[in-house]
């Protein structure tokens, strides 16, 4: 089945993935080359209309800003000045550069690494209650402090979380391949665009650094539009103002008002993930990133060997693909959760999970034997590495060896389970 193209990106609910984690099903029609993760996300910012670009280098996002200071030059003397490429004296800079140029209405983005991202936390706030679309991709590496340049997914609390003051959340799109950091960084101007938001491409330092064959997008052109909102001279029409400070409580009250009306289209509508072998899963592992592409080797591996193992992927970081989750843990019994991190992500599934309990009642054993009574909704299990380590297929496997149920259940045992709960209610 088809699992999704750059025009099928808004909205996405639900995609079943039968081979490799590629998203893009029509890349086989375009030209494949080979291409680095940060270069390749750079180029695809490009051709997405990108005309700003400010950063600072900082490893392992480094060759994107390279790439885009060679890049944007030779397009502005061909497209007649509407192309900037700018290395800011920091990343402080940087951001307060990106707000600038997208409240005037221009494609901007930047990128940066955990560290040089945790400085950028004022300006987003600011950003966001500026409502100005912005795209900034961060390639996570080894943490807290300065840590060191291994890749990690530790940075997922501060980008889902908000990072900044104030009651406000990015959308964070985590691909899982270079094809797919592609097909995400070049719709993510259109999603800024359209909810007037923060988008950020969340990718660790694996796939930054990692080369793979990528079908590159057709090159946009650049649009100069007037949405009503963008501040760029006010000749003949009234003046626009566009501020993050509210001085007098109801207004302040009406703006985040605003913000939190914004957030429900988003979560109503660009929910993302990917889900293999889900359909009679006994265990499900949840991993996002490069983490999901080690567990994908475990899972179809431990499939081989006749476990009832699936896998969920979410591709949306905010907004979290809950209700799907809370709709297979009325089915599975046990999530393992694989992170490169002490355990971010395994909360929000735990929420996920915990809101199923209700939802269904799963029999247990006792002495080998169905036990008529209940017992609680599946558990959820966690098993992360830190540091810049990077999981491997076979401790996956032992987890999910370990933490699968001991005993299937059979089609026959659930239906007389659903006609023991029919006759006793």
């Amino acid at each position: 089945m088809s699992v999704g193209n750059p025009k099928s990106w808004m909205p996405v609910k639900t995609l079943t993935l039968k081979g490799n984690l590629s998203m893009d099903a029509n890349s086989a029609a375009r030209k494949l080359e080979l291409w680095k993760g940060n270069e390749a996300i750079a180029e695809a910012a490009v051709r997405a209309g990108l005309e700003a670009y400010f950063g600072y280098p900082i490893t392992p996002q480094t060759e994107l800003l390279e790439y885009l200071s060679t890049r944007l030059p030779t397009l502005k003397k061909r497209d007649g000045g509407n192309r900037v490429f700018l290395q800011a004296e920091s990343e402080l800079a940087a951001i307060n550069m990106v707000y600038g140029a997208a409240v005037a209405g221009a494609r901007t983005m930047t990128s940066s690494s955990s560290p040089g991202f945790s400085l950028m936390q004022e300006g987003l706030s600011y950003i966001a209650a500026s409502q100005a679309p912005c795209v900034l991709v961060d390639v996570m590496r080894g943490g807290p402090g300065l840590g060191n340049l291994a890749p990690t997914q530790a940075d997922y609390f501060q980008l889902t979380k908000g990072g900044g003051h104030g009651d406000y959340h990015p959308i964070v799109l985590a691909p899982a391949t270079v094809q797919e950091a592609v097909d995400l960084t070049y719709n993510a101007f259109d999603l800024a665009e359209k909810y007037r938001a923060i988008v950020i491409i969340a990718i660790d330092g694996n796939i930054g650094q990692m080369m793979e064959p990528v079908a590159m997008p057709p090159m946009r052109a650049i649009e100069k539009r007037d949405r009503g909102w963008e501040l760029t001279g006010a000749r003949n029409r009234p003046r626009r103002i566009n501020t993050s400070l509210f001085l007098q409580p109801h207004e302040l009250e009406h703006m985040n008002r605003v913000l939190s009306e914004q957030d429900a289209a988003v979560r109503a509508n660009e929910t993302r993930c990917v889900e293999q072998f889900t359909d009679d899963a006994e265990l499900i592992v949840v991993a996002f990133g490069s983490a999901a592409r080690i567990a994908q080797t475990a899972v179809k591996q431990a499939r081989a060997r006749g476990l009832r193992v699936g896998l969920f992927r979410p591709v949306s970081l905010y907004p979290f693909p809950e209700d799907r989750l809370t709709e297979l843990a009325t089915r599975a019994r046990q999530f393992l959760v694989v992170e490169m991190n002490a355990g971010q992500m395994v909360q929000d599934v735990r929420l996920a999970v915990d809101r199923a309990a209700g939802a269904a009642r799963y029999p247990g054993y006792a002495g080998g034997a169905l036990n008529w009574s209940w017992t609680p909704r599946p558990t959820v299990q966690f098993f992360g590495t830190m540091g810049g380590l990077t999981p491997m297929p076979d401790e996956i496997l032992e987890r999910i060896e370990k933490y699968m149920p001991v005993l299937p259940l059979s089609e026959t045992m659930i239906e007389r389970a659903a006609l023991d709960i029919a006759y006793t209610n």
